[in-house]
């Protein structure tokens, strides 16, 4: 693992433009910088070449005297994998697809830290007794929680940002581990936005990053470990800055909140050999500092820019409101998918989570959204249920999986406006011929498909009445 950032040269710098050979790049190899920043005090900007000179974004001429640090970033080499928890209670067919289990991907992470590790969480529920439970599910959680608390005796740092208000009223996890020295922040969402802290999100050593679902017994999915964890920090630091009693939100927020990896300009990495441009999104736009693009603007582009299908895995899906009183109608997603279905006839399959706690009213929009198919004119809009049996627990599917995004959010207005939540956006053209290694977007279709085609998805003209259970 490589560090992205490179430092070419520190200097004070006359009065006028910046001139390109004092920011000789190094040579590593034949490889060649993919993008040049200069640094002026807290201050970053991208230039680029002309001339021999170098132009800024805000443009070139910087005052005498002031310390200038010229750096850029390489085309760095990261690792990604897909992990997942599949309830011992949730078997698939025998030799179906399958990703790492969740326990070794998080138990791994946590034996690769040597320094620090930020932990963004709604919140944590690892041990039976949180919920009055006494079922051996409690095991692998438990085992993390230990595995904190021997981290923190040998001096690795822990930050946790946590929601506040909070599901978890029975729960003693933070309190155990501030106990042991742990760094622990309640940010209160509900204060500062109306909402909740949705994001789950771990950054190890600034070096791997975990982003999944629910700090509980059974999370769902999703491991990436890359050159984009310092990004991600800037988005942990948001919440951690404003976890003090009486916060408000600075509008705008300081520049060293800013970021220059987005939409419009993705980070070039290779992710297992494979040439990848990828970028970090957030919700709601009040923690959207500059430069950071939100979620909702990130999903709809990607359905926009659809040509042959929008595969969705979610765990709710409103094109209302949810928590607002009143409720309001927000169609916002529900029309970006009935739009590719009609207009370019991109193939749209929405599988969504349906277990007891699951609002009746959720499957009139689904009907709705559905009553779109048409196979003569070739329209293709299909939605099925994933119904998980029910034993002595519950364990739902959190994932949010729209072709190559990766995100923390339910699909619902709130989830966008007040809620705080972080999505990774991928894309990759190609496989990796040498390692065979397929792109991350078919490896995430593969396992969409598994969940599609398996006994647990059920059709929803199949279902009677408004329950699905």
């Amino acid at each position: 693992m490589r560090s992205s950032e490179w430092l070419l040269r520190s200097y004070s710098a006359g009065f006028g433009r910046l001139m390109y050979d004092t920011c000789l790049a190094i040579k590593n190899g034949d490889r060649e910088y993919s993008q040049l920043f200069v640094q002026l005090s807290l201050f970053t900007f991208e230039v680029e070449v002309q001339n021999g000179q170098l132009y800024g974004l805000t443009g070139a001429w910087f005052p005498a005297g002031v310390t200038v640090t010229c750096f850029t970033i390489y085309n760095c080499h990261c690792s990604f994998e897909l992990v997942e928890n599949v309830p011992y209670d949730l078997p698939f067919e025998i030799n179906s697809t399958a990703a790492k289990p969740l326990y070794q991907a998080w138990m791994k992470l946590l034996d690769l830290a040597q320094e620090r590790i930020h932990v963004a969480s709604y919140y944590w529920s690892l041990t039976g007794k949180d919920i009055n439970v006494n079922d051996s599910s409690s095991k692998q959680g438990e085992d993390i929680l230990k595995r904190f608390e021997r981290l923190l005796a040998e001096n690795v740092s822990v930050y946790v940002a946590a929601s506040m208000p909070t599901l978890a009223s029975n729960s003693t996890d933070l309190e155990l581990l501030e106990e042991k020295g742990a760094h622990v922040k309640k940010v209160d969402f509900g204060h500062l936005t109306g909402g909740v802290l949705h994001s789950k999100f771990w950054i190890v050593d600034m070096k791997h990053i975990y982003i999944g679902s629910k700090w509980q017994r059974n999370p769902w999915r999703w491991l990436f470990l890359g050159c984009l964890a310092k990004d991600l920090w800037k988005t942990f630091t948001t919440y951690w800055d404003l976890g003090h009693a009486n916060a408000t939100i600075p509008f705008p927020w300081p520049h060293n909140y800013s970021t220059h990896i987005n939409k419009h300009q993705p980070l070039e990495v290779e992710f297992n050999g494979i040439l990848t441009k990828a970028y970090f999104s957030a919700s709601p736009p009040a923690f959207c500092p500059e430069g950071r693009t939100h979620d909702l603007f990130a999903i709809i582009s990607i359905i926009s820019e659809a040509q042959k299908f929008v595969y969705v895995s979610v765990m709710e899906y409103f094109p209302t409101s949810r928590f607002l009183h009143p409720e309001r109608y927000w169609p916002a997603i529900d029309n970006a998918l009935r739009r590719a279905a009609f207009n370019y006839r991109v193939q749209i399959r929405l599988l969504v989570s349906c277990w007891t706690h699951s609002d009746p009213a959720m499957l009139y929009y689904l009907r709705s959204l559905r009553a779109l198919n048409n196979p003569h004119a070739h329209i293709s809009v299909d939605v099925k249920l994933f119904v998980v049996p029910v034993l002595n627990h519950t364990n739902i599917p959190h994932g949010r999986l729209l072709f190559h995004f990766i995100g923390t959010s339910n699909w619902s207005e709130d989830y966008f406006i007040n809620t705080a939540g972080v999505g990774l956006i991928i894309k990759q053209n190609s496989t990796n011929q040498q390692r065979r290694q397929l792109p991350i977007q078919e490896q995430l279709k593969n396992l969409f498909e598994r969940d599609w085609n398996s006994k647990y998805a059920v059709n929803l003209e199949d279902v009677q009445g408004n329950t699905c259970i």
